[in-house]
C-alpha cells in the first residue's frame, strides 16, 4: 500500500501545482506550450517504466501474476500505448463538446483538469471491478474479448455522418431537468448566481458532459488493457499517465486532428487484435513484445499513412 500511497500522493501534487502554479492565470494554451508538456508526459511514462522494473525486482509492489520485471515494464509501456491511442478518439469528442458550448480557449484547460480528477476517480474504480470480475470469473475475459470486437467491428462499419451532439445528448437533457443553467460565461466559474437563483454556466455542463463521455470511453479501454494484463498497478498506472497526458495531447492535436483521420484504422486494429487475445489466451500465448510491437506498429502506419494522403491531397 505505501506504493500506491506514494503513486497518487504525487499524482494529486503534480495537479495542485499544474493548476496553483503552472496554470494559475487562465490563458490561450499555444500549440508550443501543449508540444512541450506533451512531450514531458510522454518521457515521464516512459521513464516509469524504469520505476515499474525497479518495483517488480525489490519486491516493493504486490506481484499477483509473479512478473518478471522485465515483463512488468513491457506491460506498463503496452498498456499506456493503448491507452494513449484510444484517448485519440476522446479528443475528437472534447473538441466537439468545447465547440458546442462555446467555451472560450483560455477557460478549457480549466475544465479538463476537474475533469481528469474525475477520471482518476471513475477509471479508478472500473479497473477495481474489472480486475476483480476477471480475478473471480475468468469466463469474463470471453465477454470482455467480444465486446472490444464489436466495439472495433462498430468502428469500422458506422457511417462517417455519425457525430456525438452533446446539446442532444442524454446528459445535456438530464442536467437542464435537475438544475438551472445559464447561456452565459461568467469567467473561469462553474455556477453563478443570477436574482438568487445559482445556474451552472457552461464550463460546468461542460465538465459534466466531458466526465459522462469519459466514463463511456472507459467502458472500452479499461478491457483493452486488461487483455495485456490484470495487475492492479500497472493497470491503474499505466491509465493515469495517459489521462494525465490528455490535456496537452489535446491542445497540441486539436487543431491538426483531421490530418490523423487514419488513425481511427489503427484504433480499430489495436482493439480487434487485444479482443482476439482475450478470446484466444488460452490457446494462444503470445511474448509480450508481439502485443508492444503491433500497438506500435498500428500507430506509427496511422499517423505514417494519414500525413502522406494529406500531403498528396494538398499537392493534387
Amino acid at each position: 500500500m505505501i506504493v500506491w500511497i506514494i503513486f497518487l500522493t504525487a499524482v494529486l501534487i503534480f495537479l495542485a501545482l499544474d493548476l496553483g502554479v503552472f496554470n494559475k492565470t487562465p490563458h490561450v494554451i499555444s500549440t508550443k506550450e501543449a508540444g512541450k508538456w506533451t512531450a514531458i508526459w510522454v518521457t515521464l511514462s516512459f521513464l516509469f517504466s524504469g520505476v515499474i522494473y525497479w518495483l517488480y525486482n525489490t519486491n516493493y509492489i504486490a506481484n499477483p501474476d509473479n512478473l518478471e520485471p522485465a515483463t512488468a515494464a513491457i506491460k506498463f509501456i503496452t498498456g499506456y500505448l493503448i491507452e494513449l491511442s484510444l484517448s485519440i478518439d476522446n479528443i475528437f469528442v472534447i473538441a466537439i463538446i468545447f465547440a458546442a458550448f462555446k467555451i472560450p480557449q483560455k477557460y478549457q484547460h480549466r475544465v479538463l483538469f476537474w475533469g481528469i480528477l474525475g477520471a482518476i476517480v471513475f477509471r479508478g474504480l472500473m479497473i477495481f471491478f474489472g480486475v476483480m470480475l476477471i480475478n473471480k470469473f475468468t469466463w469474463m475475459t470471453y465477454i470482455f474479448g467480444a465486446f472490444l470486437i464489436y466495439t472495433a467491428m462498430k468502428m469500422l462499419f458506422s457511417g462517417a455522418d455519425e457525430q456525438f451532439e452533446p446539446k442532444k445528448s442524454f446528459v445535456y437533457k438530464s442536467l437542464k431537468k435537475i438544475m438551472p443553467i445559464s447561456n452565459n460565461i461568467d469567467g473561469e466559474h462553474f455556477f453563478v448566481k443570477r436574482r438568487h437563483i445559482t445556474a451552472a454556466t457552461p464550463l460546468f455542463v461542460a465538465l459534466v458532459v466531458i466526465e459522462v463521455m469519459d466514463v463511456v470511453f472507459a467502458i472500452d479501454s479499461v478491457p483493452a488493457i486488461l487483455a495485456i494484463t490484470n495487475d492492479p498497478f500497472l493497470v491503474f498506472s499505466s491509465n493515469i499517465f495517459a489521462i494525465l497526458g490528455l490535456r496537452s495531447m489535446y491542445f497540441f492535436l486539436a487543431n491538426m486532428l483531421a490530418k490523423f483521420s487514419y488513425l481511427e484504422y489503427s484504433l480499430i486494429a489495436i482493439l480487434s487484435f487485444v479482443g482476439l487475445k482475450m478470446l484466444l489466451h488460452d490457446f494462444i500465448k503470445l511474448p509480450e513484445w508481439v502485443s508492444l510491437a503491433f500497438i506500435a506498429v498500428s500507430l506509427i502506419l496511422g499517423i505514417v499513412i494519414s500525413l502522406r494522403k494529406n500531403s498528396n491531397a494538398s499537392v493534387s
